[in-house]
């Protein structure tokens, strides 16, 4: 059997098995030939392909990213535009959202710098993936949550690179495409007949829910809906999330430990 149709083979079986992606790979990369593997270790082609997937689900969200602001009444260009200088996707859902509910420009740009100042500590965790001389700047750009993530997640300073770049590039091509598709979408179409506007809010609950395990998010999370709730009747559109903001601090409240109670019982015994 040859080393393609054995990779070949190798990949049906995935498709067909539970088997775990570390043996997967690295059975298929012994299946190809010697110089494909020299560029192509296991490890790379890992991170190639969960950076593909990556990609092609933030382009999805960036179609609905781009049917709203267009329904929004921005211009075709914009979200597009916007996905290549800021590339910070929670950022500008947040901007557009606000300016589709009627908030000010001002109140959306100073919500969603606000949403994107969690990568000045992204900055810190990857200062050594950037560089140092003046390419650092263009490498600065590609910071997002799944690049500084996949980054932190290897092992050697090589591998942080790799897939640093390989997510952040795969999201820099995506985004913004999937963002000229929805625009170019929601002028044609009614955007809440088939459905993107529900798919706009479906992420923005996606990316909140996995944060609510943690007690004080929830209480944060709580205080700030009854605070936002409560002043939205009394404030100009778009600030009452921002008045959500005066939560913060609750969830930085350190949960009472249970050592001193261990200890009791250890004396008791």
């Amino acid at each position: 059997m040859t080393r393609r149709n054995l990779a070949i083979k190798l990949i049906i079986n995935k498709s067909l098995s539970t088997s775990g992606d570390a043996a997967f790979f690295s059975q298929l990369t012994e299946a190809c030939p010697l110089h494909a593997r020299q560029f192509f270790p296991a490890e790379k082609a890992h991170l190639i392909i969960s950076s593909a997937s990556i990609a092609v689900a933030v382009g999805v969200v960036g179609v609905a990213y781009g049917a709203v602001s267009v329904e929004a009444g921005l211009p075709v260009w914009f979200a597009p535009l916007l996905g290549v200088l800021v590339l910070a996707a929670s950022s500008e859902m947040l901007f557009v959202g606000l300016l589709a509910s009627g908030g000010s420009p001002i109140v959306a740009a100073v919500a969603a710098l606000t949403v994107n100042s969690r990568h000045l500590p992204y900055g810190l965790a990857v200062s050594d993936v950037v560089g140092r001389r003046w390419p650092r700047y263009l490498w600065i750009h590609l910071i997002n949550d799944e690049s500084v993530a996949f980054a932190a997640a290897q092992r050697s300073q090589q591998s942080r690179r790799f897939a640093y770049a390989c997510v952040g590039i795969g999201i820099l091509v995506a985004w913004p495409i999937g963002a000229l598709v929805g625009s170019l979408v929601g002028q044609a179409f009614d955007v809440t007949i088939i459905g993107l506007d529900a798919v706009f809010l479906a992420v923005i609950l996606a990316l909140v829910i996995s944060a609510l395990r943690d007690s004080n998010t929830r209480l944060g999370f709580v205080v700030g809906v009854i605070v936002a709730v409560a002043c939205a009747p009394w404030v100009p559109t778009g600030v009452a999330p921002l008045m959500a903001l005066v939560a913060l601090p609750l969830m930085g409240i350190r949960q009472p430990t249970s050592a001193p109670e261990s200890r009791n019982e250890a004396s008791d015994g």
